[in-house]
């Protein structure tokens, strides 16, 4: 795996490219020079996350032959305050999924993402608590 980061623009509007030319914009927060432009790399880290663990979510409810029309992910995180480097240190994550699946393979499908298959969850949850609930919408 390989990323390759370029500066856009000064100082921080960032742009990083997979091996495939997909492209991500990254910036530094407005408080510190950055224009607010691109994911902040905190962001993208909690990104990460949503995206490893609703294509774990997906999979097992598709090997489940569990109905999922859609889905949408929440992560929130709460960074050390006061310390350089700011670690997170809390993370939640939200599920809200749609479809006919039961209560018991949506519940199984998010538990076994975030304790076993997630490697992003696997790497955060060094340094963070991880927390996470899901919910049925229409």
């Amino acid at each position: 795996m390989k990323i390759t980061l370029k500066r856009l623009e000064a100082p921080f509007y960032l742009e990083a490219e997979n091996e495939e030319g997909n492209t991500l914009t990254m910036d530094a927060s407005p408080n510190i020079g950055g224009t607010g432009r691109g994911f902040r790399p905190m962001q993208t880290l909690l990104a990460g996350l949503a995206g490893c663990s609703t294509i774990d979510v997906v999979v097992i409810l598709q090997k489940s032959k569990q109905p999922l029309d859609d889905i949408q992910v929440e992560v929130e995180g709460l960074r050390q305050e006061g310390v350089e480097p700011s670690l997170f240190e809390k993370i939640h994550v939200r599920y809200k999924l749609k479809g006919g699946f039961t209560d018991e393979a949506a519940q199984r499908a998010c538990d076994w993402s975030m304790q076993k298959y997630c490697s992003v969850a696997k790497t955060l949850e060094k340094t963070a608590v991880i927390t996470w609930n899901w919910e049925r919408v229409e």
